[in-house]
């Protein structure tokens, strides 16, 4: 019998790629603690001037007043000598000191206006009125200013526009000269009512800058016929008010600023007084309407 072999053992080899799954945790946390010592690092070298700056940014941009609501911090943040008062603005409150400003401004020129009609005698046959546009004033009663169905100025017109032209001439405003009729419309191909009226506005716009000396870049002449009456016209006196010019001096603020002035004027937005003085709280500016 022939002898066994022996097997031969086979000699194992080390594995060329041993497990490295545990290098992806260690470089993981070796880059969270490089990142928490650069943060320590940056912490212990504050520019103590620029936090503040940034402290005092953040507490103004999220408001210094206290507040009761859940999730809301409370207190002033911001000591008020770091807080420019410029830049603490209510946009409300500055419209209406704006309309209030333009609405003093309109009031000044009425009564000089006013004053100037009483001189001449001339203060029944105009009436003034402040609203969103500006100063209204108006020659009511057409008869008294123009002949009839004509667009001719008589010479009470040419009195009440002497006194008017000179009071305006040196002011910043423009004006617009509006020509109002009381006449039955006819559906007709005839338009002699917006005929009528726009005369009457170009007569008074030429005689506002001649000899008025108001300038021509200034005034304009508008038309409306009967499209825009004060009153319904059922009776001979309500159509002679619907019968008139206005001549309206318009303001120059903005939209926004014109749609509060009506409520200043009507007392319905007031102002404390700036003085102080005892027993008075606040000031109501006067109406316009005579």
């Amino acid at each position: 019998m022939s002898a066994p072999r022996r097997r031969s053992r086979r000699k194992e080899e080390p594995d060329e790629h041993p497990d490295e799954r545990w290098m992806a945790s260690y470089m993981d946390m070796v880059t969270v603690l490089m990142c928490m010592f650069i943060v320590l690092f940056a912490m212990s070298t504050v520019d103590q001037a620029k936090f503040e700056q940034l402290k005092a940014s953040l507490a103004t941009g999220f408001g210094t007043e206290e507040s009761n609501t859940v999730d809301t911090a409370k207190g002033v943040v911001v000591p008020p000598s770091m807080v420019d008062d410029e830049e603490v603005v209510d946009p409300d409150a500055d419209l209406a000191t704006q309309a209030a400003l333009e609405v003093k401004d309109l009031t000044v020129l009425r009564d000089q206006l006013q004053e100037g009609l009483e001189t001449k005698g001339l203060q029944d046959d105009v009436r003034f009125e402040i609203d969103e546009r500006g100063l209204t004033i108006r020659l009511v009663s057409s008869e008294m200013f123009f002949e009839p169905d004509l667009a001719d100025l008589t010479t009470q017109a040419r009195g009440v526009l002497n006194v008017i032209g000179p009071i305006l001439k040196p002011t910043a405003y423009d004006v617009s000269v509006e020509g109002h009729t009381a006449q039955v419309r006819q559906f007709t191909d005839s338009a002699l009512d917006w005929e009528l009226s726009s005369s009457r506005s170009v007569n008074v716009l030429r005689y506002l800058m001649d000899p008025g000396g108001i300038a021509y870049n200034r005034i304009k002449a508008v038309g409306y016929g009967e499209s825009r009456p004060l009153t319904a016209g059922a009776t001979a006196e309500q159509r002679a008010q619907n019968r008139r010019v206005d001549i309206v001096v318009l303001s120059g603020q903005s939209e926004a600023v014109r749609q509060l002035m009506p409520a200043i004027v009507d007392g319905q937005i007031v102002f404390p007084e700036p003085s102080g003085e005892a027993g008075k709280t606040e000031e109501v500016l006067p109406a316009s309407n005579h």
